[in-house]
């Protein structure tokens, strides 16, 4: 018989791709390295386990198992609770994770990763759409400056993870930082 688990945190593209990729930059990295172990650590002391989800792309050179860079980075413990790897930007679809959800009756999935509006709001989207409530604990994800195709205009990551929490919350997710999250589960 399948062990019920009622709640996971799936941490997202935690990986050393992304210090290989031109646009990363360090800013950021430390103070988002710090509340994702924070929140690591409280979740395991409040037994909810920790699914880590690496991103891989066949054809690429950065993304490619033949880059040897898909691996979680070195600060992310070594004793999680399962592996899944995806290869588009929904953690759920064609990587085994939304079955093995089904299995274990999950109905709450909590969100940390990299990249804030790619894999980690996509994956928040999808698993709403699944039925998941979702909580995305936005100070536990990290995305990098982006520059508008037409405009020209460069964003920082500060205004993308605003953005992310606009469009997520009330809709597909509760927003969360990394202490209101640990609150709520400690319950």
């Amino acid at each position: 018989m399948t062990k019920t688990i009622e709640t996971v945190h799936l941490a997202i593209d935690i990986q050393n791709n992304f210090f290989h990729a031109p646009y990363w930059v360090e800013y950021g990295f430390e103070e988002f390295k710090s509340n994702e172990l924070t929140l690591l650590t409280g979740l395991k002391a409040l037994g909810i386990p920790t699914l880590q989800i690496i991103h891989v792309e066949p054809s690429s050179d950065t993304w490619g198992k033949q880059s040897g860079h898909n691996v979680p980075m070195d600060f992310m413990p070594t004793d999680l609770d399962g592996l899944f790897e995806k290869q588009i930007h929904n953690a759920l679809t064609d990587s085994g994770l939304h079955e093995w959800l089904q299995a274990h009756n999950v109905r709450n999935v909590i969100i940390s990763g990299i990249r804030t509006e790619q894999c980690c709001e996509t994956t928040t989207r999808v698993a709403s759409d699944f039925g998941f409530h979702v909580d995305y604990v936005t100070e536990a994800t990290l995305t990098f400056p982006m520059t508008h195709q037409v405009s020209g205009e460069t964003y920082p990551a500060s205004d993308i993870k605003l953005k992310t929490e606009l469009v997520l919350q009330g809709r597909f997710a509760d927003i969360h930082t990394v202490e209101s999250l640990l609150e709520k589960y400690a319950k």
